[in-house]
């Protein structure tokens, strides 16, 4: 219990910011910090050090990312690694990788602020208690597994405000460019003669680690990571651990890879093949999609008793569902190029 409560934490401050730089020194410094033998001196040298961390590495549109926001993410990650057995790539692509991954968030928290976007506090207890039970845990023994590790549950909360704010906006984006017509549901159920007639769906529940190609992350670099993923699953380490210090699906690594209950057609055909081919508790080989790389577990099927309207509905979500991941890579490729983004490493 101890064990899978720490890398729970330590997953968790992989996606936390610390806002202020005294966070970050606190990292930086460790132990040293109680050698200096006056207060004085040092919060002179804590002054000095914030100075140097304090300087602007990005300029996104009207907002920028600091060096103390960058380094504080950057020390997580090699932390994590470190005390998990993983590997990173060389550092100068870890830095731009997470750099990345911040410009494009910061992007889409620009847009949910413009949108006048929010999310109310009994929503996002919802969602905490939701991550929490996905691990075992109440919402109490959740934040005392948080603070034991040196954070703070306002922080975490303030993690998933920002996770659930660009959640709504890229649901407001793209729910716009993604439409299914019947002409579509007709050429599906076309394509899947043995459930016509049939009044029931077969569904299946599975969970995965998605490993992404990125600009600084290439198709040997991507797989190698997948392929490291899987072999710590094959030696017994916990799912969902593995998929929160793995997984770039971030919706999903969040409550340990879990995709819930699959409909056919809801996952593109890659996944979709793989997954089928699989036996409950098996563990699929790296499996290559547009997306990158994943890695399937197949929990359990079941056969759900349907009529032939809400088949037809089931049919058109997982369209839809399909596209719209589709559609969400395109999306953020697009609004990163159109932003001005002056990195300044």
């Amino acid at each position: 219990m101890t064990t899978r409560k720490t890398l729970l934490t330590r997953a968790l401050k992989t996606r936390a910011k610390l806002l202020s730089a005294g966070g970050m020194l606190a990292i930086c410094l460790g132990t040293g910090a109680a050698l200096v033998p006056l207060a004085v001196h040092a919060q002179n040298f804590e002054s000095t050090q914030r100075q140097m961390l304090d300087r602007v590495v990005a300029v996104v549109n009207d907002g920028v990312i600091m060096q103390s926001e960058l380094s504080d993410r950057l020390a997580q990650v090699e932390q994590q690694a470190q005390a998990q057995g993983g590997n990173l790539p060389p550092r100068d692509q870890l830095i731009q990788q997470v750099l990345e991954r911040m410009v494009v968030d910061e992007i889409q928290l620009q847009m949910a602020r413009q949108a006048n976007l929010s999310v109310d506090d009994t929503e996002l207890n919802r969602q905490l208690r939701t991550i929490a039970e996905s691990n075992g845990m109440t919402l109490d023994e959740f934040a005392d597994v948080v603070e034991a590790d040196g954070m703070t549950l306002a922080s975490v909360r303030e993690e998933v405000r920002r996770e659930m704010l660009m959640r709504q906006v890229q649901q407001r984006q793209i729910s716009q460019r993604v439409s299914v017509n019947e002409r579509d549901v007709e050429r599906f159920l076309s394509q899947q003669p043995s459930q016509q007639g049939q009044a029931f769906s077969e569904e299946t529940r599975a969970r995965h680690v998605l490993v992404e190609l990125t600009p600084n992350r290439d198709e040997n670099q991507a797989r190698t990571r997948a392929e490291q993923a899987r072999q710590r699953l094959q030696q017994g380490e916990d799912f969902a651990s593995v998929a929160r210090e793995f997984s770039d699906d971030r919706g999903s690594a969040m409550n340990g890879g879990e995709l819930g209950w699959v409909r056919p057609g809801q996952t593109v055909p890659a996944f979709e093949e793989a997954m089928s081919s699989l036996s409950t508790g098996q563990l699929s080989e790296p499996v290559r999609s547009q997306f990158g790389y994943h890695v399937i577990e197949v929990l359990e099927r079941r056969r759900q008793d349907v009529t032939e309207e809400s088949q037809r509905e089931q049919v058109r979500q997982a369209i839809f569902q399909r596209r719209a991941d589709e559609e969400l890579q395109v999306w953020q490729r697009e609004i990163r190029e159109q932003a001005f983004v002056d990195i300044r490493l």
